[in-house]
């Protein structure tokens, strides 16, 4: 591919980092109101320093109202109350800093709350200063064009009745669409950012970042993009304008880090949000993986049939090869919209220890910033609710109130959400086997997974063979070899359903990773002169020894080798 190979290997912090996320409503409560916040964090903070991670990537924290648990955002300025001060935000980012940890910043672009003064003012008068800063449709031109709610509202159009005109919601009908075309919007946005730089913030994820722009006459959605509307958002024409402007003006003042929520992106146009030419991001994470498992029609159900091996190699395969010669990729396995790593790609009930094990080591040994999703390094679980009442998300929500509205199975619904729903991931963290798991002495917001008793970071803790300890071993792994971090990567054995093994390499460094994804033994022969030199890492306790050029892999065995090449 084209582009600037000395990039792709040029050492940077932001490169180099582990980036631990952190969703605050759920990480630890200080105060027993039943509310994740930032001086729970604060009280875990040798936690994360004693995990081995160097970045945290924090879920926001601005003010308001949790329509959409804090992507509504109110106030960019300052701290929801459920979640504390400025004063804990300056004393948080102070207490990771001394443990040599940085922090980014989550940041929504594309909309804000309808309870932000901008909007508020905005839908007062169509005169109102703020007019202009969000999306209106005057009545008068009649029914707007169709726009879909990512959300499952019935369209992306709210009338509001003292303009008689109709404000324009990707999201939530309480998360109006800033209008980016807008250059006083643009401004206020980057004066927030360097707001928030100037505090000492390492950076921003970037939420959304590719809706932000909107063609202005809002013209019907082309015929091509009818079953694939994140695509069309994510085509504004301004789009590109917006980030190589937010750069220049923000971005490279600082030495920071960012990277993009990709919605609507495929690998083939990765280098033009990350290409070293571009100058506009660093990085940008997909959700090719994310919907792998899915029903590709209906991504609210799980399908047993879109599970294949082949097809996850080819996912991870294809957008390595987007950052191969320029650019830098993002790898996770799961983050606050998706359900739990183990129950989505391992197995969660007999080889949950095993499973855990090796998808840390898949993550930590894959080309590109790693991400980790907290609770995931002791092996938490989808929790699997039975009944509609007990889920908190939007998304959830308001689809089982479309079934229902229409007829729908609500069961088979119900039945679906237990592998696919995103609350799967956003309940409490399991930090000991006391009441709530030791997250609240109040009333959690969200119920606990009741495996909490004999899944908890305590417990992991005494366990030398937990979930937890190997977490740590494989990340200091990574920080110790520059290969992991910069090596190329080539996929070996491309056909298997059971087997992903690949190689690094980088300058005379050459590492073999070998990952069985199957509950059976396996066996796997080593290639033609190769030669393995030292076992980095095995997630079973005895030591590997090939036999006859061939290695027998336990059920969910991940093995890393240092080799040569005869």
């Amino acid at each position: 591919m084209p582009g600037n190979k000395y990039f792709s290997t040029q050492k940077k912090w932001w490169k180099e980092a582990v980036v631990y996320q952190i969703y605050p409503r759920s990480f630890k409560d200080s105060n027993d109101d039943g509310i994740g916040d930032l001086r729970g964090i604060i009280s875990r903070l040798d936690y994360l320093q004693n995990l081995g991670i160097n970045v945290i990537w924090l879920n926001p924290v601005f003010s308001s109202p949790n329509d959409d648990m804090g992507y509504d955002v109110s106030d960019y300025r300052n701290i929801m109350k459920e979640m504390g001060t400025i004063n804990d935000f300056e004393e948080l980012l102070e207490g990771l800093h001394q443990r040599g940890i940085k922090l980014i910043a989550d940041l929504v672009l594309n909309h804000t709350s309808d309870e932000h003064e901008w909007f508020v003012q905005s839908k007062s008068s169509r005169t109102n200063p703020y007019r202009n800063f969000y999306h209106w449709w005057p009545a008068e031109k009649g029914t707007p064009p169709k726009r879909f709610s990512v959300f499952h509202e019935e369209g992306a159009w709210i009338y509001n009745e003292t303009t008689d005109s109709y404000f324009l919601h990707y999201f939530s009908r309480k998360q109006p669409d800033l209008n980016w075309e807008n250059p006083l919007v643009r401004k206020e946005m980057y004066d927030m950012m360097k707001f928030w730089l100037d505090k000492g913030v390492d950076g921003f994820r970037l939420d959304a970042f590719t809706f932000i722009s909107k063609d202005l006459s809002f013209p019907p959605i082309p015929e091509k993009y009818q079953n694939d509307y994140f695509s069309y958002y994510a085509s504004g024409p301004g789009l590109h304008d917006y980030i190589k402007e937010m750069t220049a003006e923000v971005f490279s003042r600082y030495d920071i880090m960012t990277v993009g929520e990709a919605s609507g992106i495929t690998h083939e146009q990765a280098l033009l949000f990350t290409g070293t030419d571009r100058k506009e991001i660093q990085s940008l994470y997909h959700f090719d993986h994310a919907n792998w498992g899915r029903n590709k029609n209906n991504l609210y159900y799980p399908d047993a049939t879109n599970r294949k091996l082949t097809d996850l190699k080819k996912i991870f395969t294809k957008w390595n090869t987007a950052f191969e010669n320029d650019g830098w990729g993002a790898v996770y396995l799961t983050t606050h919209d998706q359900g739990r790593m183990i129950s989505r790609f391992g197995n969660d009930t007999s080889y949950r220890n095993e499973s855990s094990k090796l998808l840390f080591t898949f993550l930590l040994s894959m080309r590109g910033t790693p991400y980790i999703y907290q609770g995931d390094e002791i092996g938490m679980c989808n929790i699997r609710f039975e009944k509609i009442g007990d889920y908190r998300d939007l998304h959830t929500i308001n689809y089982y109130n479309h079934l229902a509205a229409t007829g729908g199975d609500l069961k088979s619904f119900i039945d679906a959400q237990k592998e696919t729903a995103r609350d799967n991931s956003r309940t409490p963290f399991q930090w000991n086997p006391d009441t709530n798991a030791g997250f609240t002495g109040g009333n959690p917001w969200i119920k606990v997974n009741p495996d909490y008793n004999r899944i908890n970071a305590e417990t992991a803790e005494t366990d030398p063979d937990s979930i937890l300890h190997f977490a740590r071993k494989i990340i200091a792994l990574r920080k110790s070899l520059p290969v992991l971090v910069y090596g190329d990567y080539k996929l070996i054995e491309e056909d298997s359903e059971t087997l992903f093994v690949f190689t690094r390499q980088f300058e005379n460094e050459k590492v073999l990773v070998i990952l069985n994804f199957s509950d059976h033994r396996n066996t796997f022969t080593i290639p033609a002169g190769f030669i393995l030199m030292k076992e980095l890492i095995n997630n079973y306790p005895v030591k590997t020894v090939p036999v006859n050029n061939q290695i027998i892999l336990q059920p969910w065995q991940a093995i890393v080798f240092k080799y040569n090449i005869q």
